[in-house]
């Protein structure tokens, strides 16, 4: 973990800021304005493309606070909570007003019967009452702009407390306040160090006690700046507070625990404000299984939805998703911190030459780049290491360089390298006086480098001196205690820089109004229904994807005139809208070359179809297109983030090997060429064992014409499965061979 402050990197985060050629974030005073005519500014679904940022200002440095039920009763819970209170409005400079209706004084404090008698208008309401429902109307009326619910039995409970729970939103919403919680507790309120410079984590969980072990990043010397735990999530939500952090001028990153997510929606456009701003949102996200998602539903009521959805969105807008709580703080406290890298490369110090080797595959395996340093770099090295010793990198010092002045030269010499974006050092366990040395050396380095140095000290005792003082005591160095932790920091730390270089917010692009295509596919929707395969097939037509040619035909006569024009060999299907997997049923014929074909494939076409009780709208005579990569692309609704567009290997590897991509829209070409390189099956599409390379432009083209057809038609559309599409060779574009569509 990163040390104290200590040291030129934390003097002044806002000139480090704009000497690194940027503008500083400027504090937010009040709701900021959407870009113009933002406040109609929704896409073609009727969603809005701009998030608010609330003013929650007056929240973490309220002017006045009311403490409803108010206690200095020893004994009773509410006691304890008051006395917190008084001290962290003290803190705060706020103004603090006992309420209960049976006392006259609380701690020596005037105390005022309700909120009526509340001698000034009041910024933030704390309710330490059981039901809050009954004050949200008075807080209403006395004009209170922030209030706090500790109560629990609510969502979390079952069905009566989620009624209870939408009660409590609905009067919330009419009151015109903003309310924190229910089911929250006094994590807001914490004392944080005032003592800690440069750029600040802001915490966000559902369970206070999961952001225990970043709050405790203070004691290391890692500034914390606000602490929002969200509850149920009522009214304020996540997206809320990720919206205020990622305009706040002293915040480095976002941490963030979240057991569900309220609205999908509003968590996107809250991250797409942190990505624009090129602030970090690190989150652990549980659900990742059934047995996490009903933990989850369980103890916050909310819809976890499926998480493979929920990764893809996360990644889609550069959202960092990390498994532990250990692997958040350190996460989060790196990319707080550390400046932008120079070069993605990254060089592996060891004292150890099968430390280095064992780092180096693990860092290679998590996909970190470790350039091979140029044969003038290792001659120099060569200087001050023994020449039978590996500098290509990893560097493998052979122990005694460090010990002298030599040390120095070769870290300096490592950071010199262009190539060269992060130098990492494990130091498996103390080895006085060279690992002292080598410390204290990297310490020194890293002050007068602005590349990143970073330390894995993995002795399991942590009370060394060197790590203790030396290493903790320096902000430029980031220190880890495990492998695993610092190469997914790093990790992240460079995805990071990549991803907001070349962010350019989806939401700007996304259709504001129906296209043509729109208006002819809404006459074939049906609701409710079932689309047969010709009835899809035309609703792919509508947005311009290119289907086989083929005619929908009542007899066989008209069967073998259909062939004829569409051309020798052909394939058969029944026609219906109960049909969703044909090739079960035998009602599929492949490689029809005559009449007499023709005519028997229809009789036993329609044979099955009589006996198996599926009604026909008829038998599709389609053109046989054998030739090219078989995918899938679809759409499906999720219950968190709406339609959902995936891509992937279609055919029957579609359910053999389950390899696709998903991405929400709106998204544009790269997000959709990122989504074929996701995909394990990726190098059939470049073309395998002689095979040519498929039209992947085409492709992109599908999945961009799909995800307009996912736009548009929003809720009407339940789901779309094109499979196979087939992907021909390059430059001759992909056809879908077969389509179901599902209206709602």
């Amino acid at each position: 973990m990163l040390g104290s402050t200590h040291g030129t990197f934390t003097t002044d985060f806002r000139a480090r800021v704009e000497a690194c050629g940027e503008q500083p974030r400027k504090a937010v005073h009040s709701t900021a304005p959407a870009p113009a005519g933002a406040a109609a500014d929704l896409d073609v679904s009727g969603r809005p493309l701009h998030s608010d940022v609330p003013d929650l200002d007056r929240f973490f440095r309220p002017e006045s606070v009311a403490v409803i039920g108010a206690s200095d009763a020893e004994g009773r819970p509410n006691t304890g909570i008051t006395r917190q209170l008084i001290a962290w409005s003290e803190r705060v400079g706020a103004r603090l007003h006992p309420v209960h209706p049976a006392r006259q004084t609380v701690f020596g404090r005037p105390c005022v019967p309700n909120v009526a008698a509340l001698p000034e208008q009041v910024d933030l309401a704390v309710l330490l009452v059981a039901d809050p429902l009954p004050v949200i109307e008075e807080l209403a009326e006395a004009k209170v702009k922030f209030a706090v619910a500790f109560a629990s039995g609510f969502a979390e409970t079952g069905e009566e407390g989620a009624a209870a729970q939408q009660r409590l939103a609905a009067a919330v919403q009419r009151s015109g306040l903003r309310l924190l919680g229910p089911n929250t507790n006094l994590n807001a309120f914490e004392e944080f160090r005032t003592d800690l410079d440069g750029p600040a984590i802001a915490l966000i969980t559902q369970s206070g006690h999961q952001g225990r072990p970043v709050y405790t990043l203070q004691e290391l010397g890692i500034r914390l700046s606000h602490w929002a735990p969200t509850g149920n999530e009522a009214d304020l939500e996540t997206a809320d507070f990720i919206s205020y952090f990622a305009e706040r001028p002293e915040v480095g990153a976002i941490a963030c625990y979240a057991e569900g997510l309220k609205d999908g929606r509003s968590f996107l456009l809250a991250a797409d404000r942190a990505a624009r701003n090129g602030v970090p949102v690190v989150a652990v996200k549980v659900g990742r299984t059934e047995t996490g998602a009903r933990m989850a539903a369980s103890h916050t009521g909310k819809l976890t939805g499926a998480d493979t959805v929920v990764d893809a969105a996360m990644r889609q807008f550069g959202v960092i998703r990390v498994d532990g709580l250990d692997e958040l703080q350190d996460t989060a406290a790196l990319l707080a911190r550390a400046r932008k890298p120079k070069a993605d490369g990254v060089v592996v110090y060891s004292i150890s030459g099968g430390t280095g080797a064992h780092f180096s595959d693990l860092a290679t395996e998590a996909g970190l780049s470790l350039p091979t340093l140029s044969p003038a770099k290792q001659d120099e090295l060569h200087q001050w290491i023994p020449e039978f010793l590996n500098v290509a990198n990893p560097v493998d010092n052979g122990g005694h360089p460090v010990g002298d002045w030599r040390g120095r030269k070769i870290i300096d010499a490592i950071l010199a390298d262009p190539s060269v974006g992060v130098l990492i050092c494990p130091i498996t366990g103390p080895f006085p006086p060279m690992s002292d040395k080598l410390a204290q050396d990297l310490v020194d380095a890293a002050e007068e480098t602005d590349k990143l140095i970073c330390v894995v000290w993995g002795s399991p005792v942590g009370t060394e001196e060197a790590y203790r003082s030396t290493l903790l005591g320096s902000s430029r160095v980031a220190t880890f205690r495990t492998f695993g932790n610092c190469i997914t920091a790093v990790r992240a730390y460079l995805g990071h820089h990549r991803f907001t270089a070349g962010y350019r917010s989806p939401f700007e692009d996304a259709p504001r109004t129906p296209s043509p295509s729109y208006r002819k596919a809404q006459a074939l929707m049906r609701p409710g229904q079932q689309l047969s395969e010709h009835a899809a097939k035309q609703l792919l037509r509508a947005y311009g994807i290119r289907v086989p040619r083929e005619q929908l035909v009542t007899s066989a006569a008209a069967a073998v005139r259909a062939a004829g024009l569409v051309g020798y060999p052909v394939v058969m299907k029944a026609s219906g809208p109960q049909l969703a997997h044909k090739t079960e049923l035998g009602l599929v014929k492949v490689g029809l070359t005559s009449a007499s074909q023709i005519r028997d494939a229809y009789r036993e076409l329609t044979d099955i179809a009589r006996y198996e009780d599926v009604p026909l709208d008829g038998i599709l005579v389609c053109q046989m297109v054998e030739r090219g990569v078989e995918m899938v692309v679809g759409v499906t609704q999720d219950p968190l983030f709406g339609p959902t567009v995936t891509v992937g290997l279609g055919g029957v590897l579609v359910e053999v090997l389950h390899d696709a991509a998903v991405r929400v829209p709106p998204f544009g070409e790269d997000q959709a060429r990122s989504m074929l390189r996701e995909l394990r099956g990726h190098a059939l599409l470049e073309g395998v064992r002689g095979a040519p390379p498929a039209d992947v432009d085409a492709l992109v083209e599908v999945v961009l014409r799909v995800q307009r057809m996912a736009l548009e038609l929003g809720d009407e559309l339940s789901e779309l499965d094109i499979n196979p599409l087939m992907v021909l060779p390059r430059g001759q574009g992909a056809v879908a061979l077969d389509a179901l569509a599902i209206c709602r």
